[in-house]
């Protein structure tokens, strides 16, 4: 396990790299984005541009930008938008937005997709199961961006229980009620796509587990069925459903691209829009070596998981 994890890691080392070198090449090849006019900004912009290397060939330049980054974490400044500010300073800043919204609706939508997959395998083939697998089929086929849409119109426009944008961006205290009351929104849009999914897998999962000869033998030794569920089966059915709770965080990540550009939540997401929309490369290298460096350190983590959930189950290991 010990040898597989490390394998695992030195090869997400290297496809970040390989990932990494793909972007700053391509985007070297694009025309340089002229600067704003900032009166004297714009002079620590053009020696920024200098101690990176701008102009002389792409290799140098790259070769001062890892430096720069292994070294110093120097990701330079930004040009387009929060001219002359440190790129990574920028990102912590916002960080905390994105974090707090994707938790949410994890938190939230854990316990009520696994309660509907429960509820679902315990009724198999009933009008309950079918209830469900139908409203699942149809959660999942609908792209969160559509709910988003949704739950401004019918929530926040129609019913007012929300507003349809965060308060005050940046100013508005992150662990305030007023802040928690604006983001729910945005939470309710994630949650919708996730509670689906794992009701799905949790009912298929779950209503295999059920009908193995351990859960007869179980029964037969004096267990109820709720005591047989609770000690045996969802013990088995975790070992599918926890890694793929740990895939749906970060689906979620990905998706609140567009959420948070919906409902103007200052994070991550829409400063990665908005470094693409102004051409800011700066900014846009910095947070794609964010959201490569999350997406392969999830799936790592994801096939780890399986092992400590199952000790039975080894990675990587010789037959």
């Amino acid at each position: 396990m010990v040898k597989y994890t490390i394998k695992r890691i030195l090869l997400m080392f290297f496809t970040l790299f390989v990932i990494m070198t793909m972007c700053f090449v391509l985007i070297k090849l694009l025309p340089l984005p002229a600067v704003k006019e900032m009166g004297k900004d714009i002079n620590i912009i053009l020696m920024k541009r200098e101690q990176m290397g701008y102009g002389k060939p792409i290799p140098v330049q790259y070769g001062i930008f890892l430096k720069n980054v292994l070294t110093k974490w120097d990701w330079g400044v930004g040009e387009q938008m929060y001219e002359t500010l440190g790129i990574w300073d920028v990102l912590m800043k916002k960080l905390p937005y994105t974090i707090m919204v994707n938790l949410y609706s994890i938190l939230i939508a854990i316990p009520i997709g696994l309660g509907f997959g429960i509820y679902a395998a315990l009724k198999k083939n009933k009008w309950q199961d079918h209830v469900i697998s139908t409203a699942v089929m149809i959660f999942i086929s609908v792209p969160s961006y559509v709910y988003a849409f949704l739950v401004q119109y019918f929530l926040c426009f129609k019913a007012g229980l929300f507003p349809i944008t965060i308060p005050s961006g940046e100013t508005a205290s992150l662990f305030s009620v007023k802040m928690f009351v604006s983001m729910m929104p945005a939470v309710i849009s994630l949650g919708f796509g996730v509670i689906a999914n794992l009701a799905r897998y949790t009912r298929a999962e779950l209503s295999e587990v059920l009908t193995g000869d351990y859960m007869l033998l179980a029964r037969t030794k004096g267990l109820t069925k709720a005591q047989a569920t609770a000690r045996h089966a969802m013990r088995n059915a975790m070992v599918v459903i926890l890694p793929m709770i740990i895939g749906e965080f970060l689906g979620i990540i990905y998706g609140s691209l567009i959420i948070e550009k919906i409902f103007a939540i200052p994070g991550v997401g829409d400063l990665y829009i908005s470094s693409i929309n102004l051409r800011d490369y700066n900014f846009f290298m910095a947070l794609t070596f964010f959201y490569t460096f999350i997406g392969l350190a999830s799936g790592i983590l994801m096939d780890i998981s399986y092992g400590f959930i199952d000790p039975r189950i080894r990675m990587g290991a010789k037959k």
